[in-house]
């Protein structure tokens, strides 16, 4: 891992662990600080509380307006989950879909999104689950926030034609909050 990554990685870990030390008296309902359009209903309570640590993968490709013009297109994202003791509980990857070493799964589809503080790191977002699988850690997910990023956004510099389907790996973390129907 490079020392950029690494540093991404311990910072953002705090930052959870600070969340996770604040929710010590019990398991939290919602997460405090987050953007209005980013906040699920009172239908739904955290189940789990995951650090993801990875790259977001971006293509160099032609805009829609023709073969002129090119951008960075993400990919997909490729990241591990930690709990919070540090243990790797799974991956997250494209769909966007994130899945437990148990074998449960969910994939979801983004609600709503904001740019959250850091204008260097991808916004935050909320998921609503299209589907899950399995009988573990994601069975009953309902709902994804991505918070407290860091890192991860497209290059700055423009691509052209002749670096048509390159591929870049920036790094970034986050924090994943999955949601489920309150019982």
């Amino acid at each position: 891992m490079s020392r950029r990554a690494e540093l991404i990685r311990v910072g953002c870990f705090a930052s959870c662990i600070a969340i996770l030390a604040g929710c010590a008296s019990g398991r939290i309902e919602t997460v405090p600080g987050v953007p209005e359009a980013l906040r699920v209903s009172g239908n739904e309570v955290v189940s789990l509380e995951l650090h993801g640590v990875g790259v977001q993968i971006y293509e160099c490709q032609a805009t829609q307006d023709g073969q002129t013009r090119f951008t960075w297109i993400l990919k997909a994202p490729a990241a591990d989950l930690l709990d919070h003791t540090g243990n790797t509980v799974g991956r997250h990857y494209a769909g966007p879909t994130w899945e437990a070493n148990d074998g449960s799964k969910v994939i979801g589809e983004i609600v709503a999104r904001d740019d959250g503080p850091d204008a260097g790191a991808i916004p935050w977002l909320l998921l609503r689950a299209t589907s899950s699988t399995g009988k573990g850690l994601f069975s009953k997910t309902q709902f994804i926030q991505r918070l407290h990023t860091v890192g991860g956004k497209a290059p700055a510099t423009d691509c052209d034609a002749s670096q048509a389907g390159k591929r870049i790996r920036v790094a970034y973390a986050a924090d994943y909050y999955f949601y489920r129907a309150r019982k």
